[in-house]
């Protein structure tokens, strides 16, 4: 630390945790700075580990914020109880979008974690769009309503 810094805060330890990732590129060095200074409290593989899957909600976070939802996502509704409403929507597509695919590689034999997200929103986006332009007023002729 820099005289100068030394002069302006209280410095305290940390600890730096070095790794690389399993079936990745094994010159990438990553390294993790904690304040969790006892390896016997917290073994550097197991922060390695849980630093990992901190960044697995933030990629969930951008493919709802940014990519299920649009770069201009607004919220419509007006009350609060809406707005609720909206994101449980928001939520539950997007559940429903990562159980397919997981389905779909667990059936390919694939790890889950390789298939792209936006690809599999596309395909549902088209898919969905396809079923909209069926209208159930137009598929049914006015002698066949009373058997529905």
């Amino acid at each position: 630390m820099a005289s100068k810094d030394r002069d302006r805060r209280s410095p305290f330890p940390v600890r730096v945790v070095e790794y690389r990732l399993d079936g990745r590129d094994e010159d990438t060095l990553y390294r993790l700075i904690t304040t969790i200074c006892d390896p016997d409290q917290t073994p550097a593989a197991e922060l390695a580990a849980l630093y990992h899957q901190r960044w697995e909600i933030e990629n969930t976070l951008d493919e709802i914020k940014t990519h299920q939802g649009g770069r201009q996502l607004v919220l419509r509704s007006q009350y609060p109880d809406g707005i609720e409403q909206e994101i449980y929507g928001f939520l539950l597509v997007h559940r429903a979008l990562r159980d397919v695919m997981h389905q779909a590689a667990c059936e390919a034999g694939l790890d889950p974690d390789r298939i792209s997200f936006t690809h599999a929103l596309n395909a549902a986006r088209r898919h969905v769009t396809a079923q909209a332009a069926l209208s159930p007023f137009t598929t049914h002729t006015s002698t066949d309503a009373h058997h529905l």
